[in-house]
């Protein structure tokens, strides 16, 4: 999500970007195999959303702001916050305060979310193949998921699962090709070509 120059020999700052990345994947992954059927929603899923997903990923975003990248810091704390609010969706109602939400409400939540990152996309196509490829099996999963409570439509939910499975091991690998660059001080894994902005 970040478009550190990592290689710039008088940038002394850590790239952020891998934390909200691997905060992002990782979570994606564990929850979309309980949205493929695979696994049962649990604590271990709203425990990673709350903690990795959640607030790692506003972390990231903070220090994305401090290196100046806007793309970045949007990012990374809007997911963060995604992460928090689908765990409040979800734990509230347990406490009596506030009844669950529609399906109907839910769904319109979902495409919300897939609104705003058709936005995001947009401006991966500034950015390389990997951010291109998270952001637009991103918009794909909000769009399947959507649906699937709009719907009614459960086996729209099953696929979204799979397609979002995908999604997060994007990003799981794009925070590993930067770790890794950032460590051996070249290109380990390949993000496709990066398009700079003119100015």
């Amino acid at each position: 999500m970040a478009q550190t120059d990592l290689t710039h020999p008088t940038s002394l700052r850590a790239n952020p970007a891998p934390l909200g990345l691997m905060g992002f994947g990782m979570t994606t992954i564990l929850l979309n195999l309980h949205n493929a059927g695979l696994v049962p929603m649990g604590s271990a899923i709203l425990a990673m959303g709350l903690l990795f997903g959640g607030i790692a990923q506003i972390i990231a975003g903070i220090l994305e702001y401090g290196v100046g990248n806007t793309f970045g810091m949007t990012a990374f704390i809007a997911y963060g916050a995604f992460w928090l609010t689908l765990v409040a969706l979800i734990a509230m109602p347990h406490t009596g305060i506030v009844p669950a939400s529609s399906p109907q409400l839910v769904g319109s939540y979902l495409l919300l979310w897939a609104l705003f990152t058709f936005v995001m996309f947009l401006g991966t196509l500034r950015a390389t193949r990997a951010h291109q490829v998270i952001f637009g099996t991103l918009v794909i999963l909000f769009i399947l998921l959507g649906l699937g409570d709009l719907l009614g439509q459960p086996e729209l939910t099953l696929i979204a699962g799979y397609e979002g499975l995908i999604c997060g091991l994007s990003a799981v690998y794009l925070a590993a090709a930067e770790i890794l660059e950032a460590q051996f001080k070249y290109s380990v894994l390949p993000v496709g070509p990066h398009t700079h902005a003119t100015a």
